[in-house]
């Protein structure tokens, strides 16, 4: 499956915008104890690695994901910033070079929204957790989002990278099927938690930083491939990304949840 995003520069910029915007919201919570084997699947860029391993410094983890450049990439941000707790393995997370029970915990973020068979994913990895480890699992959910002042066309857009996503096989919405998923997977003691993110002209950080640099960028990222699949006019998709940077003047608002699961293998 190719990643609907794509992997361009930009692509990489509005990753590292919204992990830095969002690492309050989605990380308060987000800690290993020493000693613990930690895998993260589906790593990308590394955008939430090195989160990771300045939340847990005396854990080591395990970042994996499909694409050599994603890698290289990943690797080099998280050398940069001075870690040491984290060691890369460009690999298939469906084909996992890993003995059966090798990790005390999987942490897995925005992975699963581009996966066609997400229950699936969730089984390979169970098979490499400890008993009593514990799988954690962050996605969105462009069902969530809503804005003043309100716009057809800005949701017409938004749906545009829905039906993409789709087609793809993946699925935009994923974030409230996270219990479902967990559960159809045998995961017990399953705790979801919904993450709004929160927008008005008050937090100028968050303005800048996830309505205008994280949610409408990417929005804006599938401007050309939903005009060429004849999913919107130029016109109108332009329109809607306008009414999108509108939510960002002095009286606008932007909403947009997240949701995080923690489980545990019994």
């Amino acid at each position: 499956m190719e990643y609907v995003h794509g992997y361009d520069k930009r692509e990489n910029v509005r990753l590292q915008d919204q992990a830095s915007t969002l690492v309050e919201l989605l990380h308060y919570d987000t800690a290993y104890p020493a000693g613990s084997q930690v895998l993260e699947a589906g790593c990308g860029v590394g955008a939430q690695t090195v989160t990771l391993a300045e939340n847990s410094p005396d854990a080591h983890f395990t970042s994996v994901d499909i694409s050599e450049s994603s890698i290289a990439e990943a690797r080099r941000k998280t050398e940069e910033a001075g870690f040491t707790n984290v060691s890369f393995k460009q690999c298939d997370i469906f084909k996992l070079p890993f003995k059966p029970d090798s990790f005390d915990h999987i942490f897995v973020c925005f992975l699963l929204e581009h996966l066609a068979k997400p229950v699936e994913a969730l089984n390979c990895l169970k098979k490499f957790l400890k008993v009593n480890g514990t799988i954690t699992l962050i996605e969105g959910d462009h069902g969530s989002a809503y804005f003043y002042p309100d716009s057809e066309a800005a949701n017409k857009a938004i749906q545009c990278q829905v039906e993409l996503q789709r087609r793809d096989g993946g699925n935009a919405n994923i974030g409230r099927e996270l219990y479902p998923l967990l559960n159809a997977s045998g995961f017990n003691s399953i705790r979801v938690s919904p993450r709004m993110v929160y927008v008005d002209s008050s937090r100028p950080k968050l303005v800048e930083g996830f309505t205008r640099n994280t949610f409408t960028a990417m929005i804006r990222g599938v401007r050309e491939p939903s005009i060429k699949a004849g999913l919107m006019d130029e016109e109108t998709f332009d329109e809607g990304i306008k009414a999108l940077l509108r939510t960002t003047e002095s009286n606008g608002v932007f909403c947009y949840t997240f949701f995080k699961a923690i489980a545990t293998k019994q």
